[in-house]
This record gives structure tokens, C-alpha cells and sequence, in this order.
């Protein structure tokens, strides 16, 4: 047995040398963390799209009707598709940490309920996990390159 300390408290283990790298994801490709860049670019798809479903019915947009159509559509589109369209049009996919499968349908509501919130959304850790996907664990992965 070697005198090598192993860490006890999150504070003492060594940074990751890219997102994803305690998880065990690769550094880039598929199967590796989701990036800002096509996270953000997936939120405004699906926010746009949410205003499109409203527009039918002359409900006004930017209100809270497009927020509950933001919602109701993640709710939707996570558990049977595994990622919302915004998440699927960027090459993104939402799975359940170490498990796999299927994500399920309480995780998605719990995940999206949170990132509603937006707070959770902009809170990460190392791996650019939000605090929706932690509270959920989800972890978005790309799914091409």
C-alpha cells in the first residue's frame, strides 16, 4: 500500500484537463461534453420554436405563454427523443449519467423545471454541467463532431 493521500473532500481532487474528464467522456467528439456554444445556440432553437407554437393563437410572445411553451415542449421532446429539437438540430443529446438508456419522464420535468428557473442553467462545474442537469443526472453530450 502506497503513502499517496487520496482526496476526501471535492476541494482536494486535481482539475480536470477538459470537461467531462471525471465523468469519463471523451475530450472532444462524440460522446463528449456539449460546449456553450451549442447549448446556447440549441436554447435559442427551442426558444424560437416555442414562439412559433404561440403564434397560432395570438398569444403575445416573450410573455410568460412562450415560458410554459418552452417548458411543455422540453417535457415533451426529452423523454422521446432524448434531447429537445434545439438539442437534436445541434448535434446534442441528453442522457442519464453512468446508466444510460432511457432518461425516463421524471427527470426531463425535474431538469426542465430548473432550467425555467434559469439560475441552475448558469451555475456549472467543472465538466459545464448545469445544476438542472446535476439535480436531474443528465448530462448533455454531443453526438457528432
Amino acid at each position: 500500500m502506497s503513502g499517496e493521500k487520496r482526496p476526501t473532500t471535492f476541494g482536494e481532487l486535481e482539475p480536470s484537463k477538459y470537461p467531462g474528464e471525471r465523468l469519463g467522456l471523451p475530450n472532444q467528439g462524440p460522446r463528449s461534453i456539449a460546449r456553450v456554444g451549442r447549448r446556447f445556440a440549441a436554447l435559442c432553437i427551442d426558444w424560437a420554436i416555442a414562439s412559433a407554437v404561440l403564434l397560432p393563437f395570438g398569444l403575445p410572445l416573450g410573455t410568460l405563454w412562450t415560458h410554459v411553451a418552452f417548458g411543455v415542449l422540453q417535457i415533451i421532446f426529452i423523454p422521446t427523443l432524448s434531447g429537445s429539437l434545439g438539442h437534436r438540430i445541434m448535434g446534442l443529446h441528453l442522457v442519464r449519467l453512468g446508466a444510460g438508456g432511457w432518461i425516463g419522464f421524471w427527470k426531463p420535468v425535474v431538469r426542465t423545471l430548473l432550467l425555467m428557473l434559469v439560475v441552475p442553467a448558469l451555475v456549472w462545474d467543472s465538466d459545464q454541467r448545469g445544476f438542472h442537469d446535476k439535480v436531474a443526472g443528465t448530462v448533455l453530450i454531443r453526438t457528432r463532431a
